[in-house]
C-alpha cells in the first residue's frame, strides 16, 4: 500500500512522443521521481508498455494516441489527462520525426510532415499547457532541443530546421513569461547523439544505415537532465560535451564547422551496412511493435556524462570551492598572524 505522500507525488507530467525511445527513458525517469505520467504518442503497443512499465513503478499513468501535428489531438490528450490524473505540473515537449536525406533529393512534404511534428508539435504542447498553467500561475515546459537547433549537419536539414525553429519560439516563450511575471516557467534542454529506436525508423535515402553521429549517449542520461531541467531554474541545459562543443564552436568559427562536417557528415550518420530501401518508416504512420527506449548502438552507447553531473551540481561545487577556498586563506592568515606574533 502506498503512502500518502507517495500517492500525492510530486504532480502529473505529460511526455509526448513516450512510446520509444528518448520519450519512454523521460516517461520512466519522471516516474522515478514521483511523477504520474500522461503518455502521448500514435503508437499504441509502445504507449500500453509504457503505461505498465509506469504503474510498475508505482505511478499513475494514462495513454492517448495523438499524432502532436494535430492541434485538436494535442488539446484533447491534455483536457482528457487532467481529467483522469489531475493538474499538469510539467509538459515535456518530445516528439520529433526526421528523414535522412541530400537536400537536393528532398520533397517538399516531407519538409511540410518534419516541421508539424517536430517544430509545430511543440508550439501545440506549448499552447496547451500554457492554457492551463497560467490560470494557476504554476507548471514548467521543457523543450527538448538539441545541438542541432544551434549547429545544422548535412542529411537532416528538416529535423535541424525545426530545432532551429524551436529554439527561437522558446526565446519568445522565455521573453514573454518574463513580461508577464508569471510563475510559469520555460526550459530547454540541449541533446547529444543518442542511442535510441530513431535510426532503425525514420525515413532514409542513405545507401548505409544512419546512426547517431559522434560519441553516443544512452537516452537515460538525457531523461536525467530533461527531470533535473524541470525541477531546477535553469535557462537551458546542455547534455554530453559534443553538445557544449558544438554549440560554442559554432558561435566562434561557423565556418569551421561547416568545412569539418562537410568531410566528416556523411560518414558519420553511416554505419558500413547496406540500408533496404523499401523498409519502413514511420514518416507518416507508427510501425506497429513494442520498440523499447534503446536503438541498436548499444555496445558504443555511455550511460555516464561527466559534463552533465558538473552542470547538475555546479552549485555545490562552487560552494565547496568557496569553502576551500576560505579554508585556505584562512590557514594563510593564521601563519602570517602566528609568524607576526612570534616577532614579539
Amino acid at each position: 500500500m502506498r503512502t500518502d505522500e507517495q500517492q500525492q507525488g510530486k504532480g502529473v507530467v505529460v511526455v509526448t512522443g513516450a512510446s520509444a525511445g528518448l520519450g519512454r527513458s523521460i516517461a520512466r525517469e519522471f516516474a522515478r521521481n514521483g511523477y504520474d505520467v500522461s503518455l502521448l504518442a500514435r503508437g499504441e503497443d509502445g504507449l500500453k508498455s509504457a503505461k505498465n512499465e509506469i504503474e510498475a513503478l508505482g505511478r499513475r499513468a494514462a495513454y492517448f494516441i495523438v499524432d502532436v501535428a494535430d492541434a485538436a489531438a494535442v488539446e484533447h490528450a491534455a483536457k482528457e489527462t487532467e481529467k483522469q490524473l489531475g493538474p499538469i505540473t510539467v509538459w515535456v515537449n518530445n516528439a520529433m520525426n526526421s528523414v535522412f536525406s541530400p537536400i537536393k533529393e528532398m520533397q517538399p512534404e516531407e519538409y511540410k510532415r518534419v516541421t508539424e511534428v517536430t517544430y509545430l508539435g511543440q508550439v501545440y504542447g506549448t499552447l496547451s499547457a500554457l492554457k492551463r498553467m497560467l490560470p494557476r500561475n504554476k507548471g514548467v515546459i521543457v523543450l527538448v532541443g538539441s545541438a542541432l537547433a544551434y549547429r545544422g549537419i548535412p542529411l537532416q536539414s528538416a529535423y535541424c530546421g525545426s530545432k532551429h525553429a524551436i529554439q527561437g519560439f522558446f526565446d519568445s516563450l522565455r521573453s514573454e513569461l518574463l513580461h508577464d511575471k508569471t510563475n510559469v516557467r520555460a526550459t530547454m534542454v540541449q541533446l547529444p547523439a543518442m542511442n535510441t529506436t530513431q535510426f532503425k525508423f525514420v525515413k532514409t535515402r542513405l545507401p548505409n544505415k544512419p546512426k547517431p553521429m559522434g560519441k553516443i549517449y544512452q537516452p537515460e542520461v538525457a531523461a536525467r537532465a530533461i527531470v533535473y531541467a524541470a525541477e531546477n531554474e535553469r535557462r537551458e541545459v546542455y547534455v554530453g560535451y559534443p553538445t557544449v562543443q558544438a554549440i560554442v564552436g559554432d558561435k566562434i568559427a561557423p565556418e569551421v564547422g561547416d568545412w569539418v562536417l562537410a568531410k566528416t557528415g556523411y560518414d558519420g550518420q553511416q554505419t558500413n551496412i547496406p540500408e533496404d530501401p523499401n523498409r519502413p518508416n514511420n514518416l507518416w504512420a507508427p510501425i506497429p511493435g513494442d520498440h523499447g527506449a534503446h536503438g541498436t548502438f548499444d555496445s558504443e552507447a555511455t550511460y555516464n556524462s561527466p559534463q552533465l553531473w558538473l552542470s547538475m551540481h555546479k552549485k555545490e561545487i562552487l560552494s565547496a570551492a568557496a569553502a576551500l577556498g576560505g579554508v585556505l586563506l584562512g590557514s594563510i592568515a593564521l601563519k602570517k598572524w602566528i609568524g607576526n606574533d612570534n616577532n614579539y
